[in-house]
């Protein structure tokens, strides 16, 4: 199967290690990440959500207004606009793009922050909310008709778009998180399920847990699977090690100086944040490359646990989440724009060339098999006639 690689579209150049030096919306800044992004191999990038963050479907429209190829991801919260208007706003955006965008629908896993914008549901109804919510922006983007709708959390009459997408049927659809509620909503609705970067055996169970609730919502299909992770690479596995170390040393540094204690820095609500701090304490290092101090030392915050080595050794890591049935591998480095290019450079190209020898490997194998049968069927149907 292709493989896919999602980077960051950040609109200014600060990170967990470094202040910013740009403003919010720096415009020269965010398209010349992109263009990074677009001239080394990568094949979408993340418009991320944030309360008081710079709108991203703005963002988003000024990025593909002035790059060709580079797909877009706009992550969007439901709680901050009716779902009609919202259709309206992805169609649009999938205009502009020329049909190159996936809308990331997020429930939102901390209470403070959905406050911020005035949103005070409970988890359990805000997941409610949002496999709602996802329905009606699919039938306006899908309905020339018009429709009416009556559920628990929204109402109208009468409404059809005037604006639809550039795919069809529709632009797809993502969707992450590791609680129970997150699974059956993402299973249900989602056409790309994503998760964080967590060890090979724990992936896999959560790999498991999403073909489930498809299976449950009575789907014959099952959601691509997405996962994320921070890489932190080098020429060599020591000078890796010894970045890591100073990673680690610069995000604790700068959480401790920019960010006091607040209901978001204390022990996190949500279940995906709980999972990283649980790996985190049960080990510091996984598999073949995965290293967890990184998730520790932001709390559990998002994408945070690393995949640390040269570029062969984190290619051969993400390479193993390929064999689980992963395809779509989502990398933000912690200098956004030289570790855009260098992962561009170095350890996409070995995962690309990888992925196409097993692909064709499996062509042959498939191909062998066929063979084989047509064969046997001869046989026993000379066998019959005899």
């Amino acid at each position: 199967m292709p493989v896919e690689f999602l980077g960051i579209a950040a609109t200014g150049d600060g990170s967990e290690t470094t202040a910013r030096t740009t403003a919010a919306f720096d415009r020269d800044y965010t398209l010349r990440l992109a263009r990074a992004h677009e001239d080394h191999g990568w094949d979408r990038v993340l418009f991320a959500y944030g309360a008081g963050a710079p709108e991203p479907a703005a963002a988003a429209a000024f990025l593909a207004s002035h790059l060709d190829r580079l797909q877009i991801l706009l992550a969007h919260r439901p709680n901050v606009s009716y779902p009609t208007f919202a259709a309206k706003t992805f169609a649009t955006l999938d205009r502009i793009s020329d049909g190159r965008l996936t809308v990331h629908f997020i429930t939102g896993g901390n209470d403070h922050e959905q406050q911020r914008e005035g949103d005070f549901l409970t988890k359990d109804q805000r997941y409610e909310r949002t496999r709602e919510y996802i329905g009606i922006v699919k039938r306006a983007w899908t309905s020339h008709e018009p429709f009416d709708h009556e559920g628990p959390h929204y109402r109208f009459n009468d409404f059809v778009s005037d604006v639809f997408p550039v795919q069809q049927p529709r632009p797809a659809v993502s969707f992450g998180g590791s609680s129970d509620a997150a699974y059956a909503a993402g299973g249900a609705e989602a056409d790309i399920y994503c998760l964080w970067g967590e060890p090979l055996a724990r992936t896999a169970e959560q790999i498991e847990r999403v073909k489930e609730a498809a299976r449950a919502a009575g789907r014959t299909d099952v959601p691509r699977i997405q996962v994320a992770f921070r890489p932190i690479i080098a020429p060599t596995e020591e000078l890796a090690w010894e970045k890591a170390h100073r990673t680690v040393a610069a995000i604790r540094a700068r959480r401790g100086a920019d960010r006091p204690e607040t209901p978001e820095t204390v022990t996190p609500e949500n279940t995906g944040s709980r999972r990283l701090i649980e790996i985190a304490e049960a080990g510091e290092r996984y598999d073949r490359a995965l290293w967890t101090p990184t998730a520790a030392a932001t709390g559990g915050a998002g994408n945070s646990n690393a995949l640390v080595g040269t570029p062969e050794t984190v290619a051969q890591a993400l390479l193993d989440y390929y064999d689980l049935g992963v395809d779509i591998l989502s990398a933000r480095g912690y200098h956004l724009l030289d570790d855009a290019i260098d992962f561009g450079r170095y350890v996409i190209p070995i995962v690309r060339e990888e992925v196409a020898k097993r692909d064709a490997a499996k062509a042959e194998a498939e191909r062998a098999a066929r063979e084989e049968r047509a064969e046997r069927d001869r046989h026993q149907l000379i066998a019959v006639q005899a």
